[in-house]
């Protein structure tokens, strides 16, 4: 089980789309099989007689409600992207969970990531998603009730690393580094695709790749165009987000790639054979 957190988003969109993957609906009704688990509050938010299946749009403007609401709701430093997205991965030799399983995994992940505080009510709503085989997304709004600002703990991707062995361990799963052992009599070397595969996942990477970074000043230049007035300012913000997307699609790509080339295996190297000086009697 491999969690991995995505940069930040000023919108739910883009992750909501991701984590099913197809566009938002206004048609498309996502049930307790799609959604498997969310914020402690939405019960008490809901009204007992309120429609309990929402459309995957609706459930977009619930997670972006807080966003709207207060505008001037910040990072410490000035950051509006307030959109978490975390998603997790199965091994491909895992057995498939259901849906209690998955939103214990949720709710585990969502505590280890800080969004869920538990007892507390009126933090970050976040939903879990269930739409693909062997995934689970976690998107979180990291902006409250009361328009306070939440930061999640500096070290979250250790957190969620060592969250997900115990999951692991707990559900039966197969660990990350799970394999055979080598016999001491053979060594092995990676594989060109084992180092193309490592290559392409620092391309990929949303924390620190060359990609993540271009496309963050594409989106950031984008809504800064969006707030100048005139129909070419428009315009030029619509094309900056299309290219946004066009490269998150590639990192996407990216990542696919490399999992597939990670999945070939070591070839073994054979021993060095002695050669022994031979000299005539």
């Amino acid at each position: 089980m491999i969690p991995r957190l995505h940069e930040r988003t000023h919108t739910p969109h883009d992750p909501l789309e991701e984590a099913l993957g197809r566009p938002v609906s206004q048609h498309e009704g996502l049930t307790a099989h799609t959604i498997v688990a969310h914020w402690p509050g939405l019960d008490h938010f809901t009204l007992d007689d309120e429609q309990k299946t929402w459309t995957s749009v609706q459930w977009a403007e619930h997670l972006e409600e807080a966003l709207l609401e207060h505008p001037f709701a910040a990072s410490p430093d000035d950051d509006r992207r307030a959109i978490l997205h975390l998603d997790v991965r199965l091994h491909p030799d895992d057995r498939e969970l259901h849906g209690p399983q998955w939103a214990e995994v949720a709710h585990r992940l969502a505590r280890a990531a800080g969004i869920e505080i538990p007892g507390k009510e009126s933090g970050c709503r976040w939903i879990a998603v269930q739409a693909q085989p062997g995934r689970l997304d976690l998107i979180a709004n990291l902006i409250h009730l009361d328009g306070a600002w939440h930061a999640p703990p500096a070290d979250s991707g250790r957190r969620l690393a060592d969250e997900a062995r115990r999951i692991e361990e707990d559900l039966h799963l197969v660990p990350v580094r799970s394999g055979a052992p080598s016999r001491p009599a053979v060594r092995t070397a990676l594989t060109a695709s084992a180092q193309l595969a490592t290559l392409l996942t620092q391309l990929a990477d949303e924390q620190s790749g060359p990609l993540a970074a271009v496309r963050g000043l594409v989106e950031h230049t984008s809504h800064r165009i969006a707030r100048q007035p005139g129909a070419a300012s428009t315009d030029a913000a619509h094309r900056l987000e299309l290219i946004a997307r066009r490269l998150h699609a590639i990192q996407q790509d990216l990542d696919t790639t490399a999992t597939r080339l990670a999945q070939t295996r070591a070839v073994p190297v054979p021993p060095a054979v002695r050669y022994n000086a031979h000299r005539s009697p």
